[in-house]
């Protein structure tokens, strides 16, 4: 007991001398010639200012512990504070803060506490507040709730009190500034070789294609790789919430939504976007999310010339994907008969991609599935790929076998007709890898 509470004492004694040498540099800094240097050369110039300040307040400090110091108040003036130990951990996928002293993270699939703790409240708001600037956003007591980014595209969401009731917590979902490609997707057995060999086809063929899943499942990620067999000659117009897709086609417009201001005004909605850019040429579609009303406008957009649109959407199966699509066109507003709201999506979407984040963390594609048109009132779809889960290995992640179904695609045609062709032994219907 004695041990924690020495433990406590030194952590706060640390945490004090950090304070005071933060704001001595704050008063010492010449703001003026701040503004003249380069993020290296001002980083290293502080540094030399903080170890100077180190010197003069006769610190008992070992030497480990003085770097800890100089990198805490370095990363405390420039950084994010207590996250930058967090973001330079390329292993972390997730932050989630509930509170200044309670941080939990996922790490290799595995969530788990973080011995990384925030001063206070007040210390916590001031890292949201400075994350939500750099965005041009605001969160206050008037607007306690807000989605921003970090500049390697990282998505952050964050609400305060006097909503959030045990002080501000804040979740980091993290793509970083090298995101997983094709081939990591494959080594990690996300998908098969012959189910990408789909996937790149339908992209070159210009099929419509929906990404559903839960949170946390891999869409972005899935996003970002479909859209990478994007001809780099198409135009393509990028619209989200907080924009986190990163493409690497030249031809690229992104446009980001905007909240009310603070009387309410000047907010920018998904749907606002969808009808503007289809005033600004588009060859292809990208929305992040699909989340509301702006769901009929991006079918209207994909049966009117803009093939080869892609968006994501949260379902938990092809089936339910298609049941939320016609509860968003209803939140249009438009008093549309079943039919005709199920004829629309029939002939609009082609594919709908089914990712899964499973038991113990693995994230699998578990359906490719075909829209195939309509018979009465009801879609017919069909899978052509699934992953069928079997049970748990010894660590607790599941374990499964992704199958061909043995069903050769209708859009084949469409395939044919744009050069792509596979060979008839990817539909053959087997086991085509098990885990």
């Amino acid at each position: 007991m004695s041990t924690l509470a020495s433990t406590k004492s030194s952590n706060s004694e640390f945490d004090d001398l950090k304070q005071q040498i933060h704001s001595k540099l704050i008063g010492k800094l010449d703001l003026n010639r701040v503004g003249e240097l380069e993020g290296d050369v001002l980083r290293r110039e502080i540094r030399m200012v903080v170890e100077h300040l180190c010197d003069t307040e006769n610190t008992m400090l070992n030497r480990s512990e003085r770097d800890r110091l100089v990198e805490e108040v370095l990363d405390e003036t420039f950084g994010l504070g207590p996250l930058e130990v967090l973001l330079k951990d390329v292993k972390i996928s997730d932050i989630l803060i509930n509170g200044p002293k309670d941080i939990y993270v996922e790490k290799g699939g595995k969530m788990q506490r973080s011995p990384v703790e925030f001063r206070d409240n007040a210390h916590l708001l001031q890292i949201i507040d400075r994350i939500v600037s750099k965005v041009g956003r605001r969160v206050d007591e008037t607007c306690p709730m807000v989605d921003a980014r970090l500049e390697d595209g990282s998505r952050v969401n964050a609400i305060i009190p006097p909503l959030a009731l045990d002080g501000a917590a804040m979740s980091i979902r993290r793509f970083g500034s090298n995101p997983l490609k094709l081939e990591d997707l494959l080594n990690y057995k996300a998908f098969t070789p012959e189910m990408v060999m789909l996937l790149e086809g339908a992209m070159k063929a210009r099929l419509n294609i929906i990404i559903s899943g839960g949170t946390g499942s891999g869409k972005t990620t899935l996003l970002n790789t479909l859209s990478s067999f994007i001809p780099n000659s198409d135009r393509i117009i990028t619209i989200e919430d907080a924009a986190e897709l990163q493409l690497q086609q030249e031809h690229v417009v992104r446009l980001e939504t905007r909240p009310p201001n603070i009387e309410g005004k000047g907010a920018v909605s998904a749907t606002d976007l969808v009808k503007n850019c289809l005033r600004m040429r588009p060859e292809r579609i990208i929305i992040g999310e699909c989340r509301g009303a702006e769901a009929l406008d991006m079918l209207q957009a994909m049966n009117t010339g803009h093939e080869g649109s892609l968006t994501t959407t949260h379902a938990n199966t092809p089936r339910d994907c298609i049941a939320r699509i016609e509860t968003m066109i209803m939140m249009a507003g438009f008093e549309m008969p079943v039919k005709a709201m199920r004829t629309q999506i029939a002939s609009a979407v082609d594919l709908v991609v089914q990712a899964n984040r499973l038991q113990g963390g693995p994230r699998k594609v578990t359906h490719i599935t075909e829209i195939c048109g309509m018979e009465n009132d009801t879609i017919v779809m069909q899978d052509v790929f699934r992953y069928i889960q079997d049970g748990i290995d010894e660590n607790g992640r599941a374990a499964g076998r992704f199958v061909c179904t043995g069903i050769r695609p209708k859009c084949m045609d469409r395939l044919e007709q744009a050069g792509v062709r596979l060979p008839a032994s990817v539909f053959q219907e087997r086991v085509m890898l098990v885990d």
